[in-house]
């Protein structure tokens, strides 16, 4: 088993994931990549302490999360969700 480049310390951005050895939040890499900013270009313009590596451990971390959420269906109609999110 490799050893993760995403580490998650309560001490270190509330306990939010970050790329290890660094105090870069995947969340802003993350903004980065949804920009559409090429991975090379993260690595030399915004973080010139992470790796190519480090940038797709970012993605992939997203994504593994996104596999394991579990989605429960409810029975209640689309336009009623979202009037009793909003407390009507």
């Amino acid at each position: 088993m490799k050893p993760s480049r995403i580490f998650i310390d309560p001490q270190i951005h509330f306990g939010k994931p970050c790329v290890a050895g660094t105090r870069i939040p995947v969340y802003a890499v993350l903004e980065l990549v949804q920009a559409g900013i090429p991975f090379p270009e993260i690595v030399t313009q915004y973080y010139p302490d992470l790796t190519l590596e480090d940038v797709a451990a970012c993605v992939q971390y997203a994504l593994d999360l996104i596999k394991a959420e579990e989605v429960h269906r409810t029975s209640v109609a689309p336009g009623k969700a979202l009037a009793a999110q909003k407390g009507v």
